[in-house]
Formats: structure tokens, sequence, C-alpha cells
């Protein structure tokens, strides 16, 4: 796919993942809105990226604020790719007997919900692309068969009902997604980036030596898709990731 003149919009990209993705997108040529909570951040962010030859520019968005969502939504005149990426982790090592609805509803908010708000507000902008994509960036834990699979070291991590199901969830959404929108020439699809040494990992109680920029490269791929790629999938560095 060719992405010079393509503009995107990468939620929750002032560091990590998401801050990888949108540098990955502006190397390609794309004209990158860089989103963030935090004005300050978003700005440093986006300064980095400007510094190194890239088109990006930062918009405060908070993904769980129906008005921050309508306002940078109501600011764009063109769009052809969404990456989802803004996240929250959940407490972590918390089992699902001890955590109250209320932590569940604060995760859903922003890894399911912030998603379908997201990208609810831009669609008007997707359908008018010559090459639209959606990537939601999900997570191996996400897989209801890595969990259940005894010979997967996903299968004995500690029990948890915040983050690994919000993002089975995110993965059913990406599929209801691509289903309603492949009429469009939407190609919607989740990534599974693999766990990478960022912030959102520093507490494990295990050393993470994947980088944030090997982990984007799922989502790059993805959100380059060429017009008879694949749609409602979820994929990681290797291929299909199973359900």
């Amino acid at each position: 796919m060719t992405s010079s003149g393509m503009t995107a919009l990468v939620t929750g990209a002032n560091k990590g993942i998401g801050h990888e993705v949108a540098a990955g997108l502006a190397a390609r040529g794309m004209s990158v809105l860089l989103g963030s909570r935090d004005r300050a951040r978003g700005e440093r962010a986006a300064a980095r990226l400007r510094a190194e030859g890239g088109d990006v520019r930062a918009v405060v968005l908070d993904v769980t604020d129906p008005d921050s969502v309508g306002a940078v939504a109501a600011s764009l005149d063109r769009l052809d790719v969404l990456v989802n990426d803004a996240g929250v982790s959940g407490p972590l090592g918390e089992p699902p007997s001890a955590t109250p609805a209320a932590t569940l509803r604060e995760v859903f908010e922003t890894n399911v919900v912030g998603v379908l708000m997201v990208t609810n507000a831009v669609l008007p902008l997707l359908r008018r692309s010559p090459a639209p994509r959606v990537v939601n960036v999900s997570s191996g834990v996400g897989s209801l068969a890595h969990q259940t699979d005894p010979g997967h070291y996903m299968s004995g991590l500690p029990a948890s009902a915040t983050y690994p199901v919000s993002k089975t969830a995110l993965n059913q959404l990406t599929v209801q997604y691509a289903r309603e929108l492949r009429k469009d020439g939407i190609l919607v699809n989740a990534a599974a980036p693999g766990a990478c040494a960022t912030d959102f990992t520093k507490d494990l109680p295990f050393p993470i030596t994947r980088t944030a920029a090997q982990g984007a490269a799922v989502v790059i791929r993805l959100a380059t898709l060429p017009g008879d790629g694949p749609t409602g999938g979820f994929f990681d560095d290797d291929g299909p990731v199973p359900w």
C-alpha cells in the first residue's frame, strides 16, 4: 500500500508501542496524529518524531471521554489509518475472586469501550478513504487457545479478570467490525505485539528484552496492508494467532 499522502491516528502514542507505531507510519510517509491524554507529553513525543523528519502532530485524546473523542474527530478532514493502541493493564496479580466490579469496568472503559467510541467517531472519514485500515492493539493473553493450552506458557500465568478478559473482548469486537465494514473496503485486524520492555510491563516479575519497536512491527504491517489483505484476523510476528 502506498502510504505517502495518507493520514493516520494512533491513540496512546506518547510512549511505548504506540509511539513506535507513530514513528514507523511517519517514516513511511504518512501524516500522523499522535494521540495522548496529556498535552505536554504528547507535544514532546511529537516533537521528537518531527526532529527525525516525520510529519507528526500531537492531539489531546482521552479515549474514555466522549467530548475529547468528538473534538478530535471533528478536527479531521481526512483519515486513512486508525490504530487503537491506548490501553490500561489493571492490577497485576489480582485474581478474579478479589477483583471489584469497578476495576473491571475501568479497564473495559479504555480497552474496549474506548476503542468502539474512537472507531465510531472517525468511521465517516475512514469510509471516504481509498485504503482504510483499522488496527486494534490486542495481546496474546487475549487468546483463549493460549490460555487453555497446558503446553503454552500463558496457561501458567496468574488468573486475572481484567487485562486478558478485556483483550479477548477486543478481539471479538475486531471481528464484528470486520464483518460490518468488509463491504466498505475497510480492513480491520487485531495485533499481538508481544511483551515489550515498556512502562506497561515494568512491574512484571520477569525480565522483558523485546523492544517496543519490535512489538510495533506487526501493527505497522497491518496498518499498511494491501487492498487484498486479510480482515477480521488476529496476528503476531509469525502470522495468525489462534483465538
